[in-house]
């Protein structure tokens, strides 16, 4: 069964956060709450955690995983930007972005979009989803929790419980968590593309 921790959205409790750390740092699967709709995390390295995701979401080798990133330092340590770029994402970040971009070197072939070696980053406005990253001291693996055969990501804490019971090792709830995913933007090719409108503002990236 899924432990469930009811946490403030605005003061983390710092015992509930410790423990979802250590969780996550022995390789447990979350479900939480972030400034678009709930996902599905995992620590970085975790790659049976991965491969979890896929099956309650049942997803393809072609998915792309996204880094949930505590600040732009974090982020510039896994994909390559340039100025112009850098100033684009700079100006929308932290917000309900998903940002899609040149991997470094150093990222695992593993966490790769396999023909674009590409990987999906974004830094969430969200309190508990930063306090996790702090105590975590580097992104989470995550993906939209978009279940099979549903429209829209569930979007309460107690639900996801009911249904995700005995396939995620935890669910965070702070409340009510929105129904729409992040705009995802593509910036591997030449100009920015819009892959997904979601709940940030697409305007900046048209």
């Amino acid at each position: 069964m899924a432990r469930y921790f009811d946490v403030h959205p605005e003061n983390p409790q710092p015992r509930a956060i410790g423990q979802i750390v250590n969780l996550l740092e022995s390789g447990g699967l979350i479900a939480y709450p972030t400034d678009s709709c709930y996902a599905l995390g995992v620590q970085l390295g975790n790659r049976e955690g991965l491969e979890r995701i896929r099956q309650i979401r049942q997803l393809d080798e072609r998915h792309h995983f996204t880094l949930v990133c505590r600040n732009f330092a974090q982020l510039g340590q896994f994909v390559q930007l340039d100025n112009s770029v850098f100033r684009s994402i700079k100006a929308a970040t932290p917000g309900s972005y998903t940002f899609i971009l040149p991997a470094v070197k150093e990222v695992p072939k593993w966490l790769l979009q396999p023909k674009k070696r590409t990987v999906g980053v974004r830094i969430p406005d969200n309190t508990v989803v930063q306090s996790i990253l702090d105590g975590l001291g580097e992104p989470l693996l995550s993906s939209t929790l978009l279940l099979p055969g549903d429209e829209d990501p569930m979007t309460q804490g107690w639900e996801i419980k009911e249904r995700l019971d005995h396939q995620v090792d935890a669910v965070i709830d702070s409340g009510f968590c929105g129904p729409e995913p992040t705009t995802v933007i593509d910036f591997s090719g030449d100009s920015p593309e819009i892959v997904r409108r979601g709940t940030g503002d697409p305007t900046p990236f048209e």
